[in-house]
């Protein structure tokens, strides 16, 4: 048997400790703190998100059956219900955010050369939120209809390796196109939305910033067309023409012409109708452009099935966010595993196999490698059959 180090403590090494410590002290987190630090904290909550723990309690049981494996895994401090819960209210919730943030910019870096599955050398982006509903009587602080609360994950989700680039927590009332005000803009990027995202002022601000955006128009835009171009109906372009906004108000906030394109969805049986402000793209990439963003819609399918970021370990908004945010870290952090370790798995797989051998002591490659060989019998048996 291998006499390394445990699978979990082995995942933990990509971790950038150093840099984590450096967001701790700028928080104070481990200030006049003598057991159970921020690091301490962190693989705690890590595990939970790895081996699908529900509860605090959960995670208090798992690490009590395993005394002795304790000080290997990084913990020194003795894992209590008290102590999780009082670390999670009070430990800065930014601690986690700026660590999200670190892992996202290796992950970039690692799944730059990935493709999108779009004919364009620029970077795509996706953006969209989801809901997470929550009980009023235990989260009050979020409140969002008369006797409801929730959450909104407002999230930039970079299409090349499916990486979140931006995302902000919310409370339910925010608005999705409020999200437009402190997004980060970056020159020539492609920024697929829905139609929710409707702002002509905020839109223009993206043209101002030389970004491109791709969107879908309002029913009841009022437009006057300038030039209509040739289209491939034989691909489903109905029609693709130069706009202005003909409401007053409207062409105050989008001074500027637009393009208007129309595509029929055979599929579905559907016509779309787009709103971008980049002209020079064929019409059936602005389609497929738009197609694209439904990768960020199975990214919350995907993230809200499997990691914890529904059902919540404390009820105040910080340790709701430290939660969300530790989370989205463990993605993150099992995305540049797999990058790493040059792993053809999806990372739904990858967290399935770490779920069963978190204190097992093999080398992580040889856990996350799985063969299909099957053993031939041999043809001469020492041993009769016992029906023949």
């Amino acid at each position: 048997m291998h006499a390394g180090k445990f699978i979990f403590a082995q995942v933990m090494e990509h971790v950038p400790w150093r840099r984590f410590q450096t967001l701790v002290n700028r928080y104070d987190g481990d200030h006049k703190i003598k057991t159970y630090p921020c690091a301490e904290q962190l693989r705690v909550l890590m595990f939970g998100q790895l081996t699908y723990r529900h509860s605090l309690r959960e995670i208090e049981t798992c690490w009590r059956a395993v005394p002795d494996k304790l000080y290997h895994l990084g913990i020194r401090s003795t894992v209590s219900f008290s102590n999780l819960a009082h670390a999670n209210n009070t430990r800065d919730w930014r601690i986690y955010a700026e660590l999200a943030q670190l892992l996202i910019q290796q992950a970039k870096q690692l799944y730059c050369h990935d493709g999108h599955g779009l004919e364009l050398d620029a970077t795509v982006y996706a953006l969209d939120s989801t809901v997470i509903d929550l009980c009023y009587s235990l989260f009050p602080w979020a409140k969002f209809r008369r006797t409801k609360s929730a959450i909104k994950l407002h999230t930039l989700l970079d299409l090349q390796g499916n990486i979140p680039d931006f995302i902000l927590i919310s409370t339910g009332k925010m608005h999705d196109v409020n999200i437009l005000d402190v997004l980060p803009i970056v020159a020539g990027a492609y920024y697929v939305m829905d139609r929710g995202y409707v702002d002509y002022a905020r839109l223009f601000a993206l043209q101002q910033a030389q970004a491109f955006f791709v969107t879908r128009a309002k029913k009841n835009m009022a437009y006057q067309r300038r030039y209509s171009h040739p289209v491939d109906k034989a691909r489903g372009i109905q029609s693709d023409q130069t706009i202005v906004l003909a409401n007053y108000y409207a062409g105050q906030d989008y001074p500027q012409p637009l393009r208007r394109v129309r595509y029929y969805d055979a599929a579905q049986d559907r016509r779309l109708v787009f709103l971008t402000n980049n002209f020079t793209l064929p019409a059936v990439t602005i389609a497929q452009l738009y197609k694209s963003r439904w990768q960020i819609e199975l990214f919350f399918k995907w993230i809200k099935q499997h990691l914890r970021i529904k059902a919540f370990y404390g009820t105040s908004e910080n340790a709701v966010k430290t939660q969300i945010w530790s989370a989205v870290a463990t993605y993150l952090l099992v995305a540049i595993v797999k990058k790493r370790l040059a792993l053809e798995l999806p990372l739904y797989t990858i967290l399935q196999i770490l779920s069963l051998t978190q204190f097992e002591k093999v080398p992580l490659i040889q856990a996350l490698s799985i063969t299909n060989s099957q053993t031939e019998e041999p043809e001469q048996r020492n041993q009769l059959w016992l029906f023949d």
